[in-house]
């Protein structure tokens, strides 16, 4: 038997009203039409399901049962429908970032003191980003990823939080610092390269390339505090992002300067799959952290332009 699902609702308000008339105001439909209805649900349950009698409908046994049976099945589909709710007090929920080790250190900290306030039950769990998981972000547990791209892809959703050039920062006792780099300059100079969290400083090599020129490198290492150290002990020259070469020579007896070339600037976004974008739990995360990663790159970058 082909059974009606549509007629479920037209069965409910029958049996609520016990009216033809009223149901028929009630749903926005003709008289006949309900009363067209009411006769496929009797075929379909094999029951009179409302009898008149005088100026009244009466219930038979079969449409008393499903009068209670009704109000279950469909508050069920109704709830099916419904937009979830979601309470940070109450979340449980394991929430993953990736990012670089200077958003770790810098910004991290600040997204957990936040998250522990409104969800204390929640956790997180963060990781270094590399660039070519971004194909494969689809399958990935992450739930957002905060790095440099200069194309949002497709299928991915982003926030974008700013941009930034790149400058060279060196250590403070480097016979470079303090005055205007040239270009020989910047290539007679052994390079240091953060790989970790994302890419940094391939403008560079875009410049350079098509002049047949190349930096001479000393070391490429996973962290910026590892960098700190090397550029402290060594005559290497980090070229990376303004704000971060700010930020690091507050701490450190570091300082930077103007590239001597012009590069693209570098578009910095707050990413995560399709896939999450409806999920309420995840956009609560998102919108916890996006504020802070734009409000530090935006207000570190202005720091930046002062000092050059």
């Amino acid at each position: 038997m082909q059974l009606n699902y549509n007629l479920l609702p037209t069965l409910r308000v029958l049996l609520d009203t016990r009216n033809l008339s009223l149901a028929a105001e009630r749903l926005h439909l003709s008289q006949p039409s309900v009363s067209k209805q009411l006769a496929q649900l009797r075929r379909d349950f094999n029951d009179e399901l409302l009898v008149r009698e005088g100026q009244r409908w009466l219930l038979t046994p079969r449409a008393e049962q499903l009068a209670r049976e009704l109000a279950d099945a469909l508050g069920g589909l109704e709830r099916l429908y419904a937009t979830p709710g979601f309470e940070p007090a109450r979340c449980e929920r394991v929430f993953r970032l990736a990012s670089s080790d200077y958003v770790a250190q810098y910004i991290l900290p600040d997204i957990c003191a936040e998250l522990a306030r409104q969800a204390p039950g929640a956790a997180l769990e963060y990781e270094l980003w590399d660039k070519r998981q971004l194909p494969l972000l689809w399958e990935s547990p992450l739930d957002l990823v905060s790095t440099i791209t200069e194309q949002v892809p497709e299928l991915i959703r982003g926030l974008r939080q700013g941009e930034d050039g790149l400058v060279v920062l060196m250590g403070r006792q480097h016979p470079l610092a303090g005055r205007p780099l040239g270009q020989d300059d910047y290539l007679a100079w052994p390079h240091l390269q953060v790989s970790g969290g994302g890419d940094k400083d391939s403008p560079v090599e875009r410049v350079l390339a098509p002049l047949g020129l190349a930096r001479r490198w000393f070391a490429r290492v996973p962290f910026f505090q590892a960098a700190v150290e090397v550029l402290c002990r060594t005559h290497c020259l980090l070229t990376t992002p303004a704000h971060i070469a700010w930020q690091l020579s507050q701490a450190h007896p570091l300082t930077y300067t103007a590239l001597p070339f012009a590069t693209q600037s570098q578009q910095y976004h707050l990413m995560w799959h399709q896939r999450h974008h409806q999920d309420p739990a995840h956009r609560w995360f998102r919108e916890l952290c996006f504020p802070f990663l734009r409000d530090h790159l935006q207000r570190t970058v202005r720091e930046s332009r002062t000092k050059l």
